[in-house]
């Protein structure tokens, strides 16, 4: 029997596939009702069903002509306890079916930034420590690929990317793209994929995560959450447990850029999509700051699924990654990485 409230946003071509997952999951095809959810960035349709009063998370990968790596990679967070609990997986379909977590304000949920960036590097560090997930790709490739990507859009011809790629150009030749110390990465631990319930942080949408660069991770929570040097040393401390030297500072600030640079590219990416005649001119591109930025957002004064916002994001995290490698540290740190392969 198909379900009168399933069919109101499942696409019809899937909705067959989705019963059988409700039906697999609770024996029975009924759901009190279902919403769209907002918020990621990832291709997948996400939806919350509430079913006999209880929420779940009900994801389908709707490009999933190939199966996606990330979701055998959420069974196995889910098996450690760091994604939310999972009732139904087809791996095939790219269906699973989660618990629902009602999230409580991040920022505001702990009693400090700083006790806050203490347990998210703890975080990084338990989601390093599980097995090794299936898949691995070349993190040198997927930057380099997203690169030709930009240079497709407006937004390339601006002076800044000329002056960040002067810079990369040192990255691009001296960071040790081969290291063979990979771990389990999310790669995509931006806010709106950390929850948390009042008790525990829980981690959600596991569709970029591989094997990979542990210093991706930590960067990518570090230019969201970590903004002054005390909050560093404190957030490193925590994650690397007394193992803390100046080379593994100097691995961490250069990955930073990296990880500004490729966020960068995807907020331009989706402002392309969204606006491709664009000529991408703002008068805010180029004094756009990445925390002025984010508290527009916070405030609802700009929307991330608005051009406008997508793009002002997109060059702020370009222009912190410029004022960045404009600095001595940047200078210091390739010459720690120099220094390490000599």
């Amino acid at each position: 029997m198909e379900s009168p409230f399933l069919a109101t946003l499942i696409p019809s071509s899937r909705l067959a596939e989705v019963q059988k997952a409700v039906i697999q999951t609770f024996n029975q095809t009924d759901v009190d009702s279902i919403v769209l959810l907002a918020g990621g960035y990832s291709a997948s349709s996400v939806y919350k069903i509430t079913i006999k009063n209880k929420s779940y998370v009900l994801k389908s990968d709707d490009t999933a002509v190939q199966i996606n790596p990330g979701v055998a990679c959420m069974e196995i967070a889910a098996k450690a306890g760091i994604a939310p609990h999972l009732y139904y997986l087809n791996i095939a379909n790219g269906l699973s079916i989660t618990d629902y977590v009602e999230s409580k304000p991040l920022r505001a949920a702990f009693a400090s930034p700083d006790v806050l960036i203490i347990e998210l590097a703890k975080t990084i560090r338990t989601i390093h420590s599980i097995p090794l997930f299936p898949k691995k790709v070349n993190l040198s490739d997927t930057v380099e690929m997203l690169i030709e990507e930009v240079k497709k859009y407006p937004v390339f011809t601006k002076d800044t990317f000329k002056e960040v790629f002067k810079y990369y150009e040192l990255i691009r030749e001296y960071y040790p793209w081969d290291d063979s110390d990979q771990v389990s990465s999310h790669n995509d631990l931006n806010p709106n994929n950390i929850v948390y319930d009042g008790e525990k942080i829980w981690i959600i949408d596991w569709d970029a995560a591989f094997q990979n660069d542990r210093y991706v991770d930590l960067a990518i929570i570090a230019n969201f959450f970590v903004s002054a040097e005390e909050q560093e040393n404190l957030f490193l401390e925590a994650y690397f447990s007394g193992t803390l030297d100046t080379y593994k500072r100097a691995r961490f600030f250069i990955m930073r850029q990296i990880c500004l640079l490729v966020y960068a590219i995807l907020m331009f990416r989706l402002a392309y999509m969204s606006n491709p005649n664009d000529a991408a001119e703002d008068p805010e591109m180029q004094t756009a700051s990445l925390r002025e930025i984010e508290k527009q957002f916070g405030a609802g004064k700009l929307s991330l699924s608005s051009y406008r916002g997508q793009l002002l994001y997109g060059q702020a995290f370009l222009n912190e990654m410029l004022k960045n490698m404009q600095s001595a540290r940047f200078t210091i740190s390739i010459e720690h990485l120099i220094s390490k392969e000599s």
